[in-house]
């Protein structure tokens, strides 16, 4: 009797035990469905950290990269003055000897002292012993100037007949002037050039020389287009020389901006970011080009300040000492320009790089002259030389970039949300996307709704209950346990629909938000589309700008109040 009675009494605290636990099933069931919108909301705020992170990592790269070209490029600069900081004395002589002799200031015994003194400060530098001579010269002292000027011609026979021909020229000697432009091109190789050679073009362009001598070395690159023009391949080579400098000036915008939605949900973004960039070329070009053309040059006042200007450049930009040192002040300066973007500067510095080589073609000369001014030391009046002798490759040029161009841009544009893929040329499917992004939904949320259901462990607990509930009668023990795997299936049982109708809500929605992005991407194809093909307009333009420009519409006066037209 009392062990019936203890019997009944555990199996109400068994009961009331059972009650609790489906109790506190239905608060964790709860909590399960709460924790799963808590992770799904972790999921896209993950995402969202994932992507500023990344911004964070490419932002803090670039700062560092910055930082790095601005102090690599004080200490290349610091170099530069160390190693050749006293070829900036001997530079500075240049002018202020012939400024001196002009006015008659200066003894000609404190110039040749000076200039002696120069020879001793600068060994191996051509300049030097070229400065003896011209003081040489300007005292009658023929032995020391045929002493310095054999020293100058020894260490850098092109540079000293290039100085002393724009000297002699100064100087109003018509006959010195011409021997010396004779040893000159007498020197070079039209395949081979040296890049002090931009000086003479920028002499020509310019009208420094008298009528006789402008027309004389017209003649001489007029015949180095020809010579070069008989080598095979030689048309090819321009094309892929002038597509290599306009691409130069494409810009490298981050277009994502403008287009937000194709940048995140378009695999296809990058390709179409870069062709964007790319058609930007033609109105890039016009500008570049009217910018050139537009508005007149102004001359220097006297031929003797035309000439100093030439003389600064000569002997201040083309001793090839220093070009490496040079080369990597550029691509620091290019870091710099791009905010820390070095492959976007080393980009452009293997485009304009043919600029600082030590040597170049004739035809390249006038490429690095037109498009690179700030590199290769050319002045306006020789960028508008050079696009006219070169107008024929660069339309060439011109039109296969603008071909290449548009075969690059994508015909198809990716539209990519989770596992869902569609395809758009021009933005006008949105109902074929639609229809093939519901279906996708809901076969997803069919098979996530399918997924959802009993799994093993609770057909086995059905069992197990089943069977406890059968030997009851031997203990009540066997029939609590029993009862607990049953409330527990149950519990399972009945969360299914729930669960389910979760899946549903959660497909809703995401279906709803998914269609926004489609609607959203399309619209910026529309418009991607629109702006392409408003930038590649700009093709035609540029175009006819050079259709009007030709080698005789510039006619060059000299300072000896003579015309030449320079003409091909």
């Amino acid at each position: 009797m009392s062990d019936s009675a203890i019997g009944v009494a555990e199996l109400a605290a068994i009961y009331s035990g059972l009650k609790a636990i489906k109790g506190e099933i239905n608060v964790v069931s709860t909590q399960l469905d709460s924790v799963g919108q808590e992770v799904e909301s972790t999921r896209s705020d993950l995402s969202r950290l994932e992507e500023a992170f990344l911004e964070f990592v490419e932002s803090d790269k670039k700062a560092k990269e910055l930082s790095l070209a601005e102090t690599r490029q004080v200490k290349v600069r610091q170099e530069l003055e160390t190693k050749f900081g006293h070829y900036a004395e001997v530079r500075r002589q240049v002018t202020g000897i012939l400024q001196a002799a002009d006015i008659s200031l200066v003894r000609q015994e404190t110039i040749r002292f000076a200039t002696e003194g120069l020879m001793l400060n600068a060994p191996r530098y051509w300049l030097a012993p070229a400065l003896v001579a011209l003081a040489g010269w300007l005292s009658n002292n023929k032995d020391l100037a045929t002493k310095a000027v054999n020293e100058a011609v020894r260490r850098d026979d092109e540079k000293t007949s290039l100085f002393f021909a724009l000297i002699t020229r100064r100087a109003a000697r018509a006959n010195a002037c011409s021997v010396w432009l004779g040893r000159y091109f007498g020197l070079q190789n039209p395949e081979k050039l040296d890049r002090q050679t931009i000086v003479l073009i920028d002499a020509v362009a310019s009208g420094i020389f008298s009528t006789e001598v402008r027309a004389s070395c017209a003649k001489t690159l007029d015949d180095w287009v020809q010579e070069l023009s008989q080598r095979a391949g030689f048309v090819d080579e321009q094309r892929k020389q002038w597509t290599d400098a306009l691409i130069s000036k494409m810009p490298s915008t981050d277009n994502g901006g403008r287009y937000p939605h194709l940048k995140k949900y378009s695999l296809t973004w990058q390709k179409l970011s870069d062709s964007l960039n790319a058609v930007a070329i033609h109105a890039v070009a016009l500008d570049y080009f009217q910018g050139i053309y537009d508005g007149a040059i102004p001359p220097s006042p006297t031929l003797a300040a035309a000439v100093d200007e030439l003389l600064d450049k000569l002997v201040g930009n083309f001793d090839d000492q220093e070009l490496p040192l040079r080369r990597n002040d550029r691509l620091y300066q290019l870091i710099i320009d791009e905010n820390g973007d070095r492959n976007a500067a080393q980009s452009k510095f293997d485009l304009e790089s043919k600029a600082l080589d030590e040597h170049l073609s004739f035809t390249q000369l006038l490429t690095n002259a037109a498009m690179h001014p700030e590199t290769s030391h050319a002045s306006r009046a020789t960028q508008r030389f050079a696009i006219a002798l070169s107008k024929k490759w660069i339309k060439d040029a011109h039109g296969d970039l603008g071909a290449e161009i548009r075969r690059a841009v994508p015909t198809d544009t990716d539209i990519s949300i989770e596992d869902w893929h569609g395809v758009t040329k021009d933005g006008d499917n949105e109902g074929d996307l639609a229809r093939s992004l519901t279906e996708h939904l809901k076969k997803r949320e069919a098979d996530a709704v399918a997924s959802i259901g009993l799994e093993s462990q609770h057909w086995i607990a059905l069992v197990v209950g089943i069977g406890c509930l059968l030997f009851v009668g031997k203990s009540l023990l066997f029939g609590a346990i029993g009862i607990g795997f049953l409330i527990w299936f149950y519990t399972s049982y009945s969360g299914l629909k729930k669960k389910r109708d979760k899946v549903s809500e959660n497909y809703a929605k995401l279906g709803g938000e998914a269609l926004q992005v489609v609607k959203a991407c399309l619209a910026e194809v529309v418009e991607y589309r629109r702006e392409f093909a408003k930038r590649d307009a700009a093709a035609p333009e540029f175009s006819k700008l050079l259709d009007g420009i030709s080698p005789e519409q510039y006619v060059l006066h000299s300072h000896d109040k003579t015309r030449q037209i320079i003409s091909r």
